[in-house]
């Protein structure tokens, strides 16, 4: 496996960079925006593809890193489903996967430092963002935080964990790199407390001040949906509602970009076509199945996904790749689901 820790001292933050294999597909975690390039070149020095990018949770003291990755890259960003990002490819929930090649992540609902608050657990290691820090934990007084919910998340979830787990966090202030569960079981101050009320005192008396930067991050991070306005103005994108009266019609091809997983949970269109957004590439090159659909059929290819982002990235796709005639669904199947739109198991 290829693990990489990267810092940023300005922040305070680190990020993971993960793949399986030199030439597969990697995924990072918690990015900070000032260090793309830095991710971008040891993306091409290792010989990685960038497929997913995940936050932990809506930071308060840099700006993601998500959407330029994605713009970059094409990658998918993930965020769990409580965030107040206003557009991310894929949100997760409690016990949901987020894969790549060859490597899983199971996500776990931590709130407490905030309320859409995700700890990640892959095998022999946790990612437990600015939930569980070493030798302290998040603070809980801002972005619907609670000291009751991060109790919660630390005591019954968290260290619930084999003692010997990794514990690499979001941030780090004193140069400390990795711990265990077992190691903050013993060592961590914060976590000496008898009972969840005096953890709720001990936290509400912590008095710190607000990160320098948190009346300008915290707004560009709710901001880092991939706009799509221009893909209207091209005439190449349908609301849901004219995606509704256009399902079922000869000349139109649905194409579901979402994981099975996604599809599992959340139901497919009627008569989709099912061609994940991470192999889009491959679909679109000259023999590929979405090229020789399109071109045997002459039907319009019309994208959707779960927000409109991959969707939105198709379209793109498809148009350097000399497929003009496509379209996606604006929102995907949230607008759709929104609008009324009958859904069918996946």
């Amino acid at each position: 496996m290829i693990f990489r820790q990267l810092f940023d001292s300005v922040s305070g933050t680190y990020s993971y960079l993960l793949a399986s294999r030199a030439g597969g597909e990697a995924l990072i975690l918690d990015p900070v925006l000032e260090k793309a390039d830095r991710y971008c070149k040891l993306l091409q020095e290792l010989d990685l593809r960038l497929v997913k990018a995940v936050d932990t949770h809506l930071h308060a003291d840099h700006v993601t890193g998500l959407a330029e990755l994605r713009d970059r890259t094409q990658c998918i960003t993930i965020m769990g489903e409580q965030s107040k990002a206003d557009v991310v490819s894929m949100r997760v929930s409690d016990g949901d996967r987020v894969t790549i090649e060859g490597l899983c992540l199971e996500a776990m609902y931590t709130p407490g430092h905030t309320d859409d608050s995700y700890s990640y657990l892959m095998g022999d290691r946790v990612f437990t963002g600015d939930t569980l820090l070493i030798r302290g934990t998040g603070r809980t007084d801002f972005q619907n935080g609670s000291a009751r919910a991060q109790y919660d998340s630390i005591f019954n979830r968290l260290l619930k964990l084999p003692e010997e787990t990794m514990v690499f966090p979001a941030h780090d202030y004193k140069g400390d790199t990795v711990s265990t569960i077992g190691e903050e079981k013993r060592h961590n101050p914060r976590l000496q407390v008898k009972s969840i009320d005096d953890y709720v005192e001990l936290m509400n008396n912590l008095n710190l001040p607000n990160p320098k930067l948190m009346d300008v991050v915290v707004p560009a991070n709710m901001h880092v949906g991939l706009h799509q306005d221009e893909l209207a103005k091209e005439g190449r994108s349908l609301t849901a509602r004219d995606a509704m009266r256009s399902i079922g019609r000869p000349d139109i091809l649905l194409v579901d970009l979402r994981e099975s997983a996604e599809r599992a949970k959340h139901g497919t269109l009627a008569g989709a076509l099912h061609a994940p957004y991470t192999g889009i590439c491959e679909s679109l090159a000259p023999g590929g199945m979405l090229r020789e659909v399109a071109a045997a059929t002459g039907r319009r290819v019309v994208f959707f996904c779960a927000f409109g982002e991959r969707s939105a990235m198709a379209v793109a796709a498809a148009k350097k790749a000399g497929l003009v005639n496509t379209a996606h669904i604006e929102g995907g199947i949230d607008a759709w689901k929104k609008a009324g739109g009958p859904v069918m198991p996946g």
